[in-house]
């Protein structure tokens, strides 16, 4: 029986042994441990880079905040398909228009422009990856999951993520079209 793709990669043993991963010869304080260590944090970093996709969305009114990118963690077109009994990750950098001691994250399934929300299990975003207190003019990074439930309807929908500041402004709101699947 042959392994697979072998004909195609030689093994990673023959890399780290050979030096051929990096088009020459192992330096000599690089031996096969330090060399595997090395190989798969670039394998994790190019890995990572393919997963996390920025996706085309919609501002729906950010007026404290503008933001910079979405990300969701699987979804490589749009819609994006969720599936149910799967959490995926959301990531979003933004940069602050004001000051701010909070943040608090509401999420929403827009249906025929009605606004269904959606629970999350941390609403907090000084919890969500955002270090409070939110100052203007510097970048953040919120962090979340969104879990979808086995008991959703398989269905087309607008995901409406909203983050607003202690006077409820948004300081994001965008939009992206799901459909969740089985």
């Amino acid at each position: 029986m042959t392994r697979p793709l072998e004909h195609i990669f030689p093994p990673a043993q023959h890399w780290l042994q050979s030096g051929s991963l990096f088009f020459g010869s192992v330096p000599q304080r690089m031996k096969g441990g330090e060399m595997l260590a090395v190989t798969l944090l670039l394998l994790l970093a190019v890995g990572s880079g393919v997963l996390a996709e920025p996706v085309k969305f919609f501002d729906c009114g950010s007026k404290d905040g503008s933001i910079l990118e979405v990300n969701i963690t699987p979804c490589p077109g749009l819609p994006c398909l969720l599936h149910k009994g799967v959490s995926y990750s959301v990531n979003v950098t933004f940069s602050s228009k004001i000051e701010s001691q909070g943040s608090k994250a509401k999420v929403y399934g827009e249906i025929m422009r009605v606004d269904i929300p959606f629970p999350l299990e941390e609403p907090d975003g000084c919890k969500s990856g955002i270090k409070c207190p939110i100052h203007n003019g510097h970048t953040y990074s919120y962090l979340n999951k969104l879990p979808v439930k086995s008991e959703y309807p398989s269905i087309k929908l607008l995901v409406k993520w909203e983050l607003s500041d202690d006077e409820q402004g948004l300081l994001f709101c965008w939009m992206v079209p799901v459909q969740i699947t089985s």
